[in-house]
């Protein structure tokens, strides 16, 4: 529609005295010229440029006869202006042009300029034209004038003495005696006016008026505030030949516009309000349309005080109505009432300190070409309140404003409302809502689009390859596609009135004054007329549509004075030679395109359908048009102006086209028209006998006759109607789309069986659906359940300005506005009128069809939340509430248990009960959630069981999902279960805990260490660094000074009853072999692991069975087995020629970071099993950079063996050489060594063999590291196992020294002997790679065997079972204890101080995923 933008222009015409100052404005017939009224001269100004032309100063001595100017009005020819003034004279004013130099101003151009002067219309579409204003007549009416109108060739005069005066232009009464209006009769209705009442009152008079000429009379507006409709009963004008008619309930009436194009009138009222009529066609009554009237709900402080209406205005599509106020202020508002812009809110209103502003008080207004700009007349601010001092000088100066418009081109070329994209046309540029960068942000939806659209062509938009307006190329950001209309084009052909674009938003096209030229997004070229007579001899009368690549438009031929229809390709040169003309009868007021066929409108009221094909000829490619049928809508249109669209579609509500001729029904079975607001339907007749031509070319059959028009709907703005397909998406392709102003939109829904099933004869095909939507819609995406729109903001730079230097300056006064692109999803209003309707069935078809849509949960959470806050806050009880239903259809969709926790969770907590009434008991859903995996939905319930339930409940059902959260590594979720069990258990306080802000979730999921496991879980949570986690859901605790009311009893054993139920997980992962699980679990949770595993070193963390948890590690860290050679028999490092570089390799790939010289030296002086490795401290940074790859990369000297993203290439010499811990010394001496050395195949499959059998760096950081935990713990046989897969002899080799210096208990020494020799036994049989280092270590094995005999007495050595029976020790028997309450646990989080904070993968199936993220992770001790 319309819409603000920049700032307004003032024009200069600074008054030197009040009788110079401008009062009134007045725009001619054509728009080009304005005739500006002060109280003692007129002056005519130019539009483009906005100059001033001539003024007509009034002598003072005739001024005192004739008192002020107060009114002007324009001769439709332009060439005489009327002006009354206060002493009920007027002043007839004569136009001629200069008998000198016929042109205002002159452009000079320097020599050799490209503009000719053989251009025809060129100088006066450049320079203002020069005019003379010469007072012909002077007319005495002995009263004051209160409104003057031009009616055809006649001057209509009201005065105050209650007369209606008829006089011609030349300035004479032609004898006709002045109107009484005492004397016409006034009833409600025609029927009724022979017989009506008079206007009694001898001092009732007119005070407003305005001539209809649709409705072929006047509206008016009387003294004492009634208003009514007069009409000539014939031709003749007398008293005798007039009535009247009026509604009785409107008697504050102050101003009145008419709109001729929808038979309306505005009448504004001394309430602030606008109320619009039309009459009814049966019995001539005045019956109210709608009402333009500020709401208390948008603008709460001034709704009720603008003061009576001053001023109405329509724009010249008469698609828009501007209103002003008596105190100030001015509104735009949509033809059946939407409001577009006001000014008494927002940035208009106040500055941005926050004071208020003084509204605009407008004296006068009219609107300029095409609506493009508002020439306003500025008077003083408003009365009741208090003007700055510093404002006086200029703001209560009268002056020149020029607001300036951007328009929809649906309200001047509506055939473009079958397109999908949003056009608005300004004075010398567009704006399209399909800009490369929105298509570049995600390319995804459209895409997606693409797929759901074959009829859609690929569209090389911008740099290439991408694809035809999709969802985000249409939604996208909030900034326009700008095209700058080409200057060549607006020198001569200013105003641009039409413009186009093509399906695919490639192509647009503009038509001006003459001719039309269009540009290619593609290239970012316009193309225009080669030959500019070509383009100055065609008008574009009936708009213009693009066909494919071709431009279908209805024109006028200024040379041979014949109406044409018009096709030019794209491709071709802008040339009349290339285009295909075809001949009208008479002058086309619309056209449409739909499919291969044109639908034109024409003057004499007759609708023809052309068809259009291609042709090609060799290179030449033309189209060809036919016409294929003729209908004539004299009978049911009373004049041609009131149609506002014409369209074809395929809309039908006959039953055998929707199921038996899928094809046949997208044909054009039925024409749509808009008649004045009321959208009548023709459909195709099919009553007759149907005979189906098989092999006839569609466009040669004999097309069906229409049957007679249906009204489908009134006040109707906008149709918006497809002719694609979809199976998929029938309801929403086949609706029929109206925006209706004020009351919202309407859809027109086919209504289908399920499973093609017979329809019910007593059923209806079709229902029309009302909906209300926030913004004006443009546009409609149909598949995607879109409306898109556009609305205005504002920008406020007052603050650049002082207050006492620059006050007046416009942009001080007033925001600057721009226009953004919005949308809005319409989808629930849909399928909750349908449910309103008990049509579930419907509405269920029609939801699983959208139901790949991507904001689809939002569309039901939205239809939950509105239909909560409605019934909910009802203040009366509702007979059959909807929400119950609401509720049993969100079921049938999988998203139902979190559409209804996220609607509560942005709900007040008043209306939970309401809600959960209807959908189900929240611990129900709870349990589902947990049945269905979804813990993230499940913590959004726990926060609505928090807030409904005791604290015991919520608890318990915290403690379930807590468990399930560890068992399946949701590491967030169970930090803030444990902060959320803390919080509930801590206090059990009588007021619910507040809600935290929701943060982002963390993606720290990887495998983190901390070497001194200081964190506690029994720290308060207050200790814990703000932000270090987040979670989506975002559980709540209590906050500030509750916290510290917490009991350090109850907190001590809430924090056991969470320690115990950590060690329950952390012993079930040690026993079940999962220790990378066990790894991330500790790393996420800050557990104390080294301090747990000390006390389970008996228990759960002994390894009962070596063979198993060596091929768990093998499969869980991605670790390859070992392989035998298949030439280790002839090895070359059995002869010496390269053992350096073996050696070297060797010692480079399996130094362990761990065990150092200073650490042997110091193990044995270890005293206690306790501190084994207490100095190791000094040795581990150095030690961590070695298990690290080195800062720059290195060139690998072995070829790659498979692809790296194979998962079964663990053992390809690159990746692992790649990934090695090899430092940059060792690669030195590897490369140095050779390069001087001549290796054979033999040799390099043997050093690939030893490469092979690592697995990946992360996984050896990740072993290394849970091998220094479990040294740190004595697990020693953990140890060992951890060591045969590093394949590390020197940890046996540590682990006989601690054997040796230290008391070691028997029973463990004895495990790790009898699962070694397990080990051996299985690697004979199955796993032989094993054997070369089991072979390495045989020495020490057997010095385990003569420890483990002497602490062993030999009749106690038996195989070792270890029993899984739980032994009463104190964590055990806590532990027991406590599994059967419901404890609370707080959340602890690491300490700042010891976190070691990485961005890790969360789970094992992540690391399978991606086997050899070779670097990917660094190993941090602290």
């Amino acid at each position: 529609m319309y819409f603000l933008s920049g700032w307004p222009k003032r024009l200069l015409c600074a008054p030197r005295s009040p009788a110079e100052a401008p009062l009134h404005v007045q725009s001619d017939p054509r728009r080009a010229f304005f005739a500006v009224l002060a109280p003692a001269r007129l002056s005519i100004w130019y539009s483009r440029p906005s100059v001033l032309i001539v003024t007509y100063k009034e002598p003072a001595k005739s001024s005192t006869q004739f008192g002020s100017y107060k009114q002007a009005e324009w001769r439709p020819d332009s060439t005489m202006i009327a002006v009354s003034t206060a002493n009920g004279y007027i002043l007839f004013f004569h136009i001629t042009s200069s008998r000198g130099d016929k042109y205002l101003y002159e452009p000079v151009y320097p020599k050799g300029s490209p503009q000719m002067k053989g251009i025809p219309h060129f100088k006066e579409e450049h320079c203002a034209p020069a005019l003379n204003l010469e007072m012909k007549k002077i007319l005495d009416l002995q009263a004051p004038i209160m409104s003057l109108q031009s009616v055809l060739e006649d001057l209509l005069v009201a005065t105050s003495d209650g007369l209606l005066h008829l006089i011609h232009w030349e300035g004479m009464t032609n004898g006709r005696k002045a109107i009484n209006l005492s004397t016409v009769p006034f009833s409600v209705d025609l029927q009724s006016s022979r017989v009506g009442s008079f206007l009694g009152f001898a001092d009732v008079h007119i005070k407003d008026m305005e001539y209809c000429a649709t409705l072929d009379g006047f509206a008016v507006v009387f003294n004492d505030g009634k208003v009514g409709f007069i009409t000539p009963v014939s031709s003749r004008f007398t008293a005798e030949q007039l009535h009247g008619v009026w509604p009785q309930d409107v008697i504050d009436g102050t101003c009145v516009a008419v709109n001729n194009k929808y038979r309306l009138m505005a009448f504004g009222c001394a309430s602030g309000c606008v109320q619009v009529y039309t009459i009814d066609n049966t019995t001539g009554a005045m019956l109210l349309s709608h009402k333009l009237e500020l709401t208390a709900k948008q603008y709460p402080d001034i709704w009720n005080k603008t003061g009576a209406v001053k001023l109405i205005r329509w724009s010249p599509d008469n698609s828009a109505v501007i209103v002003t106020w008596e105190y100030g202020g001015l509104s735009l508002w949509s033809v059946f009432g939407a409001q577009l812009i006001c000014t008494l809110g927002g940035d208009f209103a106040y500055r941005s300190d926050g004071t208020k502003k003084d509204p605009l008080k407008i004296n006068s207004m009219s609107w300029g070409a095409e609506g493009y700009h508002l020439w306003v007349i500025s008077g003083l601010g408003s009365q009741h309140t208090q003007i700055e001092t510093d404002l006086r000088s200029t703001v209560k100066e009268p002056s020149i404003l020029l607001f300036q418009f951007i328009k929809s081109v649906l309200t001047v070329n509506p055939c473009m409302s079958n397109q999908e994209q949003v056009l608005l046309q300004g004075e010398d540029r567009l704006y399209l809502n399909c800009g490369e960068a929105s298509q570049a942000q995600n390319p995804k939806y459209s895409s997606a689009r693409a797929e759901r659209m074959p009829r859609h062509e690929k569209s090389p938009f911008a740099d290439g390859g991408l694809e035809a307006p999709g969802l985000s190329t249409l939604l996208g950001h909030r900034h326009w596609h700008v095209v700058q209309i080409s200057s060549t084009y607006l020198e001569s052909n200013w105003p641009i009135r039409f413009s186009a674009i093509d399906k695919l938003g490639q192509n647009i096209a503009v038509a001006g004054k003459f001719g039309f030229a269009h540009y290619s997004l593609l290239t970012k070229k316009w193309k225009l007329f080669g030959n500019i007579t070509q383009e100055q001899n065609m008008i574009v009368t009936g708009g213009l549509a693009w066909w494919d690549d071709f431009m279908v438009l209805a024109c006028y031929n200024l040379s041979d004075c014949q109406e044409e229809l018009r096709i030019y390709l794209r491709t071709s040169n802008l040339d009349n030679a290339f285009a295909h003309v075809t001949k009208a009868p008479m002058e086309t007021l619309l056209l449409s395109v739909f499919r291969d066929m044109v639908v034109v409108f024409r003057a004499d009221c007759s609708i023809c359908l052309y068809s259009i094909e291609r042709k090609s000829d060799g290179s030449n490619t033309t189209a060809s048009v036919q016409v294929l049928q003729e209908v004539s809508m004299s009978r049911y249109i009373p004049h041609p102006f009131l149609v506002v669209s014409v369209t074809l579609t395929s809309v039908s509500t006959e039953n055998g086209i929707s199921l038996k001729m899928p094809q046949q029904a997208r044909d054009a079975e039925s024409i749509m028209l808009n008649l004045a607001g009321q959208l009548i339907m023709m459909q195709r007749d099919r009553s007759g006998p149907q005979i189906r031509e098989k092999d006839s070319h569609p466009n040669q059959r004999k097309l069906l006759p229409f049957c007679p028009p249906v009204v489908l709907a009134q006040s109707v703005e906008n149709v918006w109607t497809t002719c694609r397909a979809n199976k998929q998406k029938r309801h929403l392709l086949e609706a029929l789309w109206l925006s209706c102003g004020g009351a919202g939109m309407k859809v027109w829904l086919p209504l289908f069986p399920r499973d093609h099933r017979k329809p019910h004869s007593f059923l209806s095909q079709r229902i029309m659906l009302p909906f209300h939507i926030n913004i004006y819609p443009l546009a409609v995406l149909f598949e995607d359940a879109l409306v898109l729109g556009a609305v205005n903001d504002t920008l406020l730079y007052d603050s650049l300005y002082t207050r006492s230097s620059a006050r007046e300056q416009l942009e001080v006064l007033f925001p600057f506005c721009v226009v953004e692109r919005t949308s809005q999803i319409y989808l629930h209003h849909i399928l909750r009128q349908l449910l309103v309707r008990n049509l579930g069935e419907q509405a269920l078809l029609l939801a699983q069809s959208c139901a790949a849509l991507p904001y689809f949960p939002h569309v039901l959470e939205l239809m939950l939340h509105e239909v909560l806050e409605e019934e909910a806050t009802s203040r009366e009880p509702i007979p059959d509430p909807l929400l119950p239903t609401v509720a049993k259809f969100i079921t049938e969709f999988p998203l139902f248990l979190q559409t209804v926790v996220h609607c509560a969770r942005k709900t007040e907590y008043a209306l939970w009960n309401y809600l959960f009434a209807a959908v189900g008991n929240p611990k129900d859903l709870f349990e589902e959630c947990l049945m269905a995996q979804d813990l993230d939905t499940a913590a959004s319930y726990l926060i609505i069981l928090q807030n409904m339930e005791v604290p015991a409940v919520s608890r318990q059902h915290a403690t379930l999902l807590f468990n399930t959260a560890l068992e399946q590594g949701k590491w967030d979720l169970c930090r803030h279960m444990i902060r959320f069990l803390k919080a509930i258990g801590s206090g059990e306080s009588e007021t619910p805990p507040s809600t935290p802000t929701s943060q982002e979730p963390s993606s720290s999921g990887g495998f983190e260490f901390f070497r001194n496991r200081s964190i506690s879980l029994s720290q308060s949570a207050e200790n814990v660094p703000p932000g270090k986690f987040g979670l989506q859901k975002t559980l709540s605790m209590p906050t500030g000074p509750s916290g510290k009311r917490w009991s350090k009893d109850s907190e001590c054993a809430e924090n056991m009853y969470i320690d115990m139920m950590l060690w329950r997980h952390a012993r079930r992962l040690l026993e079940e072999v999962r220790l990378k699980d066990l790894g991330c679990f500790a790393a996420q949770l800050g557990f104390e692991l080294i301090s747990w595993l000390c006390k389970e070193r008996t228990r759960a963390a002994r390894v009962d069975n070596f063979v198993v948890a060596l091929k768990r590690l093998h499969k869980d860290f991605l670790w390859p087995l070992p392989i035998i050679p298949a030439s280790s028999i002839s090895s070359p490092f059995k002869n010496g020629k390269c053992r350096a570089v073996g050696e070297q390799m060797l010692k480079s790939q399996s130094a362990d970071p761990f065990i150092t010289p200073e650490m042997d030296a110091g193990i044995s002086n270890i005293q206690r099993s306790q501190s084994w490795l207490s100095n190791i401290g000094p040795t581990h940074r150095d030690t961590d950079r070695a298990s690290s790859p080195g800062p720059q990369m290195q060139d690998a000297f072995l070829s790659p063996l498979s692809n790296k993203g194979d998962e079964c290439s663990i053992g390809s010499a690159t990746d692992l050489t790649e990934s090695s811990s090899v430092v940059d010394g060792d690669w030195t001496m590897v490369d140095e060594n050779f390069s001087t050395l001549s290796l054979t195949q033999s040799e390099l499959e043997h050093i690939s063999m030893e490469l092979a059998s690592k697995g990946p760096h992360k996984s050896q950081v990740q072993l290394r590291y849970l091998l220094h935990i479990f040294m740190e713990a004595g697990c020693l046989d953990w140890c060992v196992v951890i060591g045969l897969i590093l394949r590390e002899s020197s940890v046996v080799s540590q682990l006989l020294g601690i054997a040796q210096s230290s008391e070691m208990d028997g029973e463990m020494l004895q495990n790790i002997k009898s699962g070694l020799q397990a080990v051996d036994r299985w690697a004979s049989t199955d796993c032989p790679g094993y054997k070369p280092f089991l072979n390495i270590i045989k020495p020490q094995l057997q010095k385990l065997s003569e420890i483990t005999e002497e602490l062993v007495q030999p009749d106690t050595f038996q195989p070792v079972t270890v029993g899984k029976t739980p032994e009463q020790t104190s964590p055990r028997a806590e532990e027991n204890r406590g599994s059967c309450s419901h404890g609370s646990i707080s959340q602890s989080e690491p300490g700042s101080n010891n976190v070691v904070s990485r961005k890790e993968e969360d789970t094992t199936q992540a690391d399978e995923e991606e086997p050899l993220q070779d670097g990917a992770y660094d190993c941090s001790v602290s």
